[in-house]
């Protein structure tokens, strides 16, 4: 009986708490679907749910060691009904998972990878790609109007500044200095976060997508016109910014990204048509996992990091 080797959450702490463990090859049940993952993505919330922190941590704290990876790209093992053996699919799994060589997910939370599209693209896109998607719909953004992105670089940031650009929106995007160039390159106005204050750089936005939330959303406020509108998408402190808003006349949104094939079809499909552009930091062996979310936790990285696992 094949192995699969998984990387998990032995403990809430560091990263050195994610430890490699081999169990028996998953059985998927009714309406899943058996998938041999060749990249799994690393996102933020991977780490904050490893540290002990947020809604991913209340809910997997009686289910250790747990398996992490809310996004992943693979091959399906065996034919069921809305998928045959050997077809390429991504997703965005909700149980988690994705750190692992095999796992059974949902049919109904898996696309299709058109041709041309490669693994690494698809694995980058679940998480990130429907969180940009799912919050510039949930802000409501129309062509003409000026959005903020902050941390425009990261994985999420630099999905959303290629999609507020699709639907004709002037984009601004905060950032470092060595990602200023990037940021631009992408179609946004880079604003240097360390260089002075944002609302000394803009002001008058008609929606912030906040992707940093804490002090850092808050301060962002003040970019924002009177009457915006904000999405926050770190749940950890969304309470917070949305009390914040409250009282300058702006409505503030926190928000969940919800698994949504046909967008992430569309998604693909843009990839495809090379319209959106996805930017990869770094791919990491599965058993280098432990670097990974120590990267990922510096809020520094370009584009997207994600995990290959073995043959």
């Amino acid at each position: 009986m094949p192995q699969n080797l998984q990387l998990a959450i032995t403990a809430f702490g560091g990263p050195e708490t994610l430890k490699l463990q081999q169990t028996a090859m998953p059985e998927p049940q009714e309406g899943q679907v058996l998938i041999k993952v060749a990249l799994a993505g690393v996102n933020p919330v991977d780490a904050k749910t490893r540290a002990g922190l947020g809604w991913g941590a209340e809910k997997i704290k009686d289910m250790l060691p747990w398996v992490p990876g809310f996004d992943a790209a693979g091959v399906v093992v065996q034919d069921t009904g809305a998928f045959k053996a050997g077809d390429r699919v991504a997703g965005r799994i909700v149980e988690g998972g994705g750190y692992g060589q095999y796992l059974c997910a949902s049919a109904d939370a898996l696309s299709r990878i058109p041709d041309g599209v490669s693994f690494e693209a698809a694995a980058s896109l679940p998480v990130a790609g429907l969180t940009a998607w799912q919050a510039l719909e949930l802000a409501g953004l129309n062509a003409g109007e000026n959005v903020l992105i902050l941390a425009g670089a990261g994985g999420v940031g630099h999905l959303a500044i290629q999609l507020a650009k699709a639907k004709g929106a002037n984009v601004y995007a905060s950032a470092s200095a060595a990602n200023l160039a990037f940021v631009s390159g992408l179609g946004a106005t880079a604003l240097d976060y360390a260089a002075s204050s944002l609302e000394t750089q803009i002001s008058d936005v008609d929606v912030l997508i906040d992707l940093v939330g804490g002090d850092v959303g808050e301060a962002a406020l003040a970019c924002v016109a009177k009457n915006g509108r904000v999405v926050t998408v770190p749940t950890i402190t969304a309470d917070r910014i949305i009390a914040a808003a409250q009282p300058l006349g702006i409505d503030a949104k926190g928000m969940l990204v919800v698994p949504n094939p046909e967008q992430m079809g569309e998604l693909l499909t843009l990839v495809q048509e090379g319209k959106v552009r996805v930017e990869i930091a770094k791919t990491y062996p599965l058993e280098d996992g432990v670097q990974a979310h120590v990267d990922i936790q510096t809020g520094r990285t370009r584009g997207k990091l994600l995990l290959e696992m073995p043959e």
